[in-house]
């Protein structure tokens, strides 16, 4: 127990070198519809809505943004060039097809913008097939820095957290580039499976019974511990279930325990806020989350345009409140907002 203890401590960074790199870090610069309230290292977002409402697919294009290099060999790609982790709790991660996607960004940009390559399709063939062998190298050394884990369960997800600390530093040894969005889909996974058990014993501590809320305090201690050695931006999608208008004086769990000072990055949600769903998370994750989006799919579709025969859908900002709603549809090229 005391070598783990040991290892955890060992210095990567004086404290000085540490805060310098967090003062200076710059917001991240997220494509549309994250682009309304800057995000830096150490916010948590939380993007909520009800299923089939875009909310991976705005994970995986945040992702491709991440390990997508800012400029690379002439030409521009607006990535940040760093690595990316996702947790996949939902089990339905499609790798091919988040390979699909990272091949068309890559393209798009060699390319040029997507209206030009429906112009000219014949010389946008000939030019990929010359660019074949230089689309696949960037496209491996972007995979290189996509990171992914599959958790079935909250030990799973919890042991995963804890080792988390260890990976994260090999992959910067071998890749030379740190982690800085740490992706979790979906957080509320495995909520309902947990209530619905009195208790469960944890795999690597069976020395006692953790409780819903012992499960949601620990993920959240093990996330803040992780983000005080590799600072990044958290990003978790919530699936809710629409419906009336609830207040979150309904809420009967003590915030007091998860105030702004155990975590300096949240915002606890004020007493009157109004929400469009039955909030079920414990109140450990609500007050560790300092932003929440609200997406959800309309009845509408393109039937004109370059994005025609696309679906619709609506973002709302509610942590921070925005008095404004962005209408998006989503593409293989990207998440576009719509004028």
């Amino acid at each position: 127990m005391g070598s783990h203890a040991k290892a955890w401590l060992v210095e990567d960074e004086s404290a000085r070198e540490m805060l310098d790199r967090v003062l200076t870090e710059r917001p991240f610069l997220l494509l549309p519809p994250l682009h309304r309230v800057p995000l830096r290292v150490g916010n948590v977002v939380e993007l909520a809505g009800p299923s089939s409402s875009s909310k991976t697919h705005i994970l995986i294009q945040a992702a491709i943004t991440c390990i997508l290099p800012k400029l690379w060999k002439g030409v521009s790609y607006g990535g940040l060039g760093h690595s990316a982790m996702f947790i996949d709790l939902d089990c339905r991660f499609d790798v091919l097809r988040f390979s699909e996607l990272l091949n068309h960004r890559i393209m798009e940009a060699a390319n040029g913008s997507s209206s030009k390559v429906g112009c000219h399709q014949k010389d946008s063939e000939a030019q990929f097939a010359r660019m074949k062998p230089y689309n696949e190298e960037l496209f491996a050394l972007c995979m290189k820095r996509f990171l992914y884990i599959r958790c079935y369960d909250s030990s799973e997800f919890l042991a995963t957290l804890k080792t988390l600390h260890y990976r994260l530093q090999k992959e910067r040894e071998v890749h030379g580039v740190n982690v800085h969005l740490l992706l979790i889909d979906s957080i509320g996974a495995f909520h309902w499976v947990d209530r619905g058990s009195s208790s469960f014993p944890l795999e690597y501590d069976n020395r006692k019974s953790w409780h819903l809320q012992n499960v949601s305090e620990a993920v959240v201690q093990e996330i803040r511990r992780l983000l005080l050695v590799h600072p990044m931006l958290v990003m978790a999608t919530k699936a809710v279930v629409l419906g009336n208008k609830y207040s979150t004086n309904e809420l009967t769990w003590n915030y007091r325990k998860w105030s702004a000072v155990d975590n300096p990055y949240s915002r606890n949600i004020t007493s009157d806020q109004q929400l469009p769903y039955r909030e079920y998370m414990p109140a450990a994750w609500q007050s560790f989350v300092t932003h929440r989006i609200l997406v959800r799919a309309t009845d509408d579709d393109l039937v004109n345009g370059e994005h025609q025969n696309n679906s619709i859908y609506l973002l709302e900002w509610l942590l921070p409140p925005l008095n404004s709603l962005d209408k998006f549809t989503v593409r293989d090229t990207g998440v576009f907002i719509l004028s």
